[in-house]
């Protein structure tokens, strides 16, 4: 099945930034002398900002105000975004997309510094790219907002558009908002119901009908 349109997510699908998220995460808390949660990776991916600080205040006393922590938190990531690499097989099937004329977006829960440096980073900003992030939205995913929001931008109808996910929460978002939505998650497992499940970029190549 061809769409006019693929949607992709960006930290974990587009780009392997996973790790490094985890690690200015950690190292931030550490510095405020709080321990991280065992679990804090997996309980992580996909959420907003806004979510994950509440879990943290509400769990281990994270007590800076959001902003505040915001600052802290990117203060440990930025000096690592050179380090960023792409997810393997992902730029080369958004650049034989972009050369067939599909209209594409990255759709992200991070804020605009982080999307841009990113994107820079593994050489995805080139004139006419669009990009969402937590700032140009008032409901992050796993809200549809993000997704209709680039749906508008590139003028199609949502159900003419794929998105392209690696977390539950951007997959729930896609399919909130009516698209084809494809979960490609960084290991094997159970996507949300509805979703199609890929575990290859071969597979998310053959979904997205080339």
């Amino acid at each position: 099945m061809r769409q006019k349109a693929v949607f992709w997510d960006m930290d974990g699908t587009l780009v392997d930034s996973e790790p490094l998220h985890h690690a200015a995460l950690e190292a931030a808390l550490r510095e405020l002398n709080i321990e991280p949660p065992a679990d804090l990776q997996e309980r992580a991916i996909g959420l907003a900002a806004a979510p994950l600080y509440e879990m943290l205040r509400i769990e281990k006393g994270l007590s800076l105000p959001f902003e505040e922590w915001i600052l802290h938190k990117y203060g440990h990531y930025m000096p690592m975004v050179a380090d960023l690499v792409p997810r393997p097989g992902a730029l080369e099937i958004y650049g034989d997309l972009r050369v067939r004329g599909i209209h594409q977006a990255v759709v992200s829960n991070s804020d605009r510094l982080v999307v841009d440096a990113n994107l820079r980073a593994v050489g995805l900003s080139h004139p006419g790219m669009r990009s969402i992030s937590r700032n140009d939205v008032l409901n992050p995913k796993p809200a549809a907002e993000p997704f209709l929001r680039a749906a508008y931008l590139v003028g199609v109808d949502p159900t003419e558009a794929a998105a392209v996910e690696d977390s539950w929460t951007g997959a729930t978002a896609g399919l909130a908002a009516g698209m084809r939505t494809i979960f490609w998650p960084e290991r094997p497992m159970e996507g949300p119901p509805g979703a199609i499940v890929v575990n290859s970029a071969e597979e998310l190549r053959h979904q997205l009908g080339f």
